[in-house]
């Protein structure tokens, strides 16, 4: 028997149209799940009674679960068809997000964000196959995921102010949002023609030393804060990862189709950008932690007040976007991911050190450099990367890139967490938190000038 299916003729524009909706749309859940949360968790505390720990946990369980099955979830798109995978991971995006919105208690919360990560994690690379197989020519391509990515820049935009104006309703609402957007989704795709299918072998070692060694070292670093880095149940929890993570790269090197050709992890564009794209996610993620709990719980400001804090940051991002290629072409993708880094360095760096008392809009105004550094940043050492291997590598380029940014942004999550627990004060480890961020992402600025020149 064959192992390939192909489809029988190329979609028409009602069809590619439809695709490309189901496609913007799963960008658009998965984005806002990971960022509308932030200004919910002092609800989900008071309501649920969830101590520092439960909360890093709901916001890491997702970007966890995602980060970790990321890179199998390609092949499972390969092995089933981007249709159906898609079909899948949205249907299981929607049971999840409902169990997020009933979840009784915060560890039927944490087990429903994890579960919701995993559907994550096989939504987004068959969302991008979709469009690859609506729109065939070059051109109509580009700007499909053109509109793709708008798509998740709109849920950032978009998310702590409608997460802040659910909250005031009910927090739950942050989650059961996501049911009739997810059922027209999939209404949508009834029109999108099936998806053709290969054999293609997953990695089930990689996989399961990943899963381990990503979630026990997020657990040590959660645990550290709660209990200490002493305590048993931390080292037990950072020793299993040691363990964990050498029985990936042992499985890496032997498998005869490992998720991550240990070979590309030496070249030197793709270890600068692993570099860039974790560093950056510590920032960009860590922030909207420790500030949404910094302005509720310090600040006194409400949910929708707490939103409203982010906007000029996310917006300050969305108006540069569209320039980013004509300032690549004009200063070089080098200057470009250097400035970027720079940029979030400084904003981190000036918020750890303004006084307790400034006013909130201060603290806004010096967000936007964060903001401006995503467009700076991502699409310019996204685009480097990929024209730096083969066409044929790209997917997994690209999964090894995007997993070493979620990785970033759980454990920002997770030992930023820590320090606001174990300091004396929490402008203590608000502070130091920012600090080591800007620390990072000034490193990875210098890091970031020896990319390559063919930019």
């Amino acid at each position: 028997m064959n192992s390939t299916t192909t489809v029988a003729a190329a979609p028409g524009l009602r069809h590619s149209r439809a695709a490309l909706f189901a496609a913007v749309t799963g960008f658009f859940v998965i984005t806002l799940d990971a960022v509308v949360v932030n200004v919910a968790l002092r609800e989900i505390s008071l309501d649920l009674g969830a101590t520092l720990t439960g909360l890093q946990w709901i916001v890491d369980g997702y970007t966890l679960l995602f980060a970790s099955c990321l890179l199998s979830a390609g092949a499972f798109s390969d092995r089933i068809g981007a249709r159906r995978a898609y079909a899948f991971g949205m249907a299981a995006f929607v049971i999840t997000s409902l169990a997020c919105g009933l979840a009784p208690t915060v560890a039927v919360l944490i087990l429903a964000r994890i579960l919701q990560g995993m559907a994550a994690a096989v939504m987004l690379p068959a969302s991008m196959a979709l469009i690859g197989e609506a729109f065939p020519d070059p051109a109509k391509r580009a700007r499909a995921v053109g509109m793709w990515a708008m798509g998740g820049a709109l849920a950032s935009i978009s998310g702590p102010v409608l997460g802040g104006m659910l909250s005031l309703v009910d927090w739950r609402l942050i989650f059961l949002v996501n049911l009739p957007v997810g059922a027209v989704a999939l209404i949508a795709l009834r029109r999108v023609p099936r998806s053709a299918h290969r054999s293609v072998p997953i990695d089930w070692a990689g996989q399961l030393t990943a899963v381990t060694a990503m979630g026990a070292l997020t657990y040590g670093a959660i645990e550290a804060g709660a209990v200490g880095i002493a305590a048993p149940q931390t080292l037990i929890a950072f020793a299993v990862a040691v363990v964990a993570g050498a029985g990936f790269i042992a499985a890496e090197r032997r498998g005869q189709h490992p998720m991550v050709p240990l070979p590309l992890l030496r070249d030197r564009t793709m270890a600068v950008s692993i570099g860039v794209g974790f560093s950056y996610m510590v920032g960009y993620f860590g922030l909207p932690f420790v500030m949404s709990l910094y302005a509720q719980q310090e600040r006194g400001l409400s949910p929708v007040e707490t939103g409203a804090v982010f906007v000029p940051m996310m917006l300050g991002g969305a108006v540069l976007t569209p320039f980013i290629a004509r300032l690549s072409e004009h200063f070089g993708a080098r200057t470009l991911i250097a400035s970027g880094m720079t940029v979030m360095a400084a904003g981190l760096a000036t918020i750890a050190f303004l006084p307790a008392a400034i006013p909130v809009w201060v603290l806004a105004a010096v967000m936007i450099l964060v903001g401006l550094a995503g467009p700076l940043v991502i699409p310019t050492i996204t685009a480097v990367l990929l024209n730096s291997f083969d066409a044929k590598r790209a997917g997994t380029v690209s999964g090894i890139f995007n997993t070493s940014r979620q990785i970033g942004g759980a454990l920002a999550v997770a030992v930023f967490g820590s320090l606001l627990a174990r300091s004396t004060t929490f402008l203590q480890g608000f502070s130091t938190s920012l600090l080591i961020a800007a620390s990072l992402a000034l490193a990875m600025a210098i890091v970031a000038t020896r990319l390559p020149r063919n930019d």
